[in-house]
């Protein structure tokens, strides 16, 4: 089975297509993590693993056109491994939160596969003068790292990390300005104030490049082109290893479309050289 074939991505395929609702996004997501397990859990173990009734199971397998979760699971174990995962069992609580974030990278790597969305983004964020990258709240630091190194090969980063009533009016600058697209960090839990944002910017014109912790998210449906990277979710607060490395890897598309990407670098290490900037 290729990369671009696992049963993460099948199930994938499998969601796509359909109105699902905040509930069902949630499911989904959860089965999209728990690929190779979902087909060996029963409605309730189902319903636990993503936080919901054992009814709204039900209904999201009627909504995606199965009698009931018999059907759906029945075809589920037609379209991934015919093993469940094992050996989780032996790891503490920690560890198992560091081999969820292991599952996460993988599963990434997998969709990396088809290079082609990263891409694409790079080119759509490298044409964008000045560039705003947006992330608010639990995704405000993924946002500020990026911005931090893109602005060293970018002209004009412009981040928004900070929500409040000015954040449309920075946006609104940095169209009048010549931004031509945006890039926003989405993570949950996700504020409202990032789905009204993202779709402020769409009304004004830019092309919103989004990396989401699902393809499910809320912010979906105001993004031009969606890179998910799922979070870890085994301790109090969600782990996001995989969204930082995917935006690495966007800062990599965004610098092979930059042409003067390597000369600026080389000149901010020149210049950090001479101010002793860094301890060696």
């Amino acid at each position: 089975m290729s990369a671009s074939d696992s049963p993460a991505n099948r199930l994938q395929a499998l969601f796509e297509g359909h109105r699902l609702t905040p509930t069902q996004r949630r499911i989904a997501h959860s089965m999209v993590r728990r690929a190779a397990d979902v087909p060996f859990l029963s409605s309730v173990e189902l319903a636990e693993l993503a936080g919901v009734s054992q009814p709204s199971v039900t209904r999201f397998a009627v909504a995606l056109g199965f009698d009931g979760y018999p059907a759906l699971r029945r075809h589920l174990r037609e379209v991934v491994p015919a093993e469940p995962a094992t050996g989780a069992g032996a790891y503490n609580e920690y560890q198992q939160a560091v081999e969820a974030e292991i599952e996460n990278l993988r599963h990434l790597a997998e969709l990396l596969a088809d290079p082609r969305p990263v891409r694409r983004a790079g080119r759509i964020l490298a044409a964008s003068r000045p560039l705003p990258v947006l992330g608010l709240r639990a995704a405000a630091s993924q946002a500020y790292g990026f911005a931090y190194f893109a602005a060293k090969v970018h002209p004009d980063v412009r981040l928004l990390h900070e929500g409040g009533t000015m954040i449309q009016d920075r946006i609104d600058g940095a169209v009048r300005a010549g931004a031509t697209a945006l890039l926003c960090f989405a993570l949950p839990r996700h504020p409202r104030e990032v789905v009204d944002t993202l779709a402020h910017a769409k009304d004004a014109g830019l092309t919103v490049v989004t990396v989401a912790d699902s393809a499910f998210a809320p912010v979906a449906k105001h993004s031009d082109l969606l890179l998910p990277a799922a979070v870890g979710t085994g301790l109090a607060f969600d782990t996001a290893c995989a969204p930082m490395l995917l935006g690495r890897v966007l800062l990599e598309a965004l610098c092979d479309d930059l042409p003067d990407a390597q000369a600026r670098l080389e000149e901010f290490d020149a210049k950090a050289a001479a101010r002793g900037l860094f301890v060696e």
